[in-house]
């Protein structure tokens, strides 16, 4: 069986980090997705494609996928730096800003 080993991306609606520290395992779909004729809904029989495990580490995930014999491939994603401000959003209100008000 295959699965997908990778670190989740930050959300894009968020400057946070959240999340983002843990690995997660997803296996890949056994078979393709039917619609259903009557109702046009997407199914599957595979309910493997439903399973997502989460890790804290790299090595965590990669040691149970050796261990249930499932063929990996580990996506590295790039790490990019957090967009937080010193102060943060209660700057906006502070009494000693160094700036005017600008709207």
């Amino acid at each position: 069986m295959r699965a997908r080993i990778y670190q989740p991306a930050r959300n894009a609606m968020q400057s946070g980090t959240a999340k983002t520290r843990g690995w997660i395992l997803d296996f890949t779909p056994a078979s393709a997705r039917e619609l259903d004729p009557l109702m046009g809904w997407t199914g599957s029989a595979d309910t493997q494609s439903q399973v997502r495990l989460r890790f804290d580490s790299r090595e965590a995930a990669e040691a149970y996928a050796a261990a249930h014999g499932l063929i990996v491939t580990v996506s590295e994603g790039h790490q990019r730096k957090p967009n937080i401000r010193p102060r943060g959003y209660g700057e906006n209100f502070a009494t000693d800003r160094r700036e005017t008000w600008t709207h």
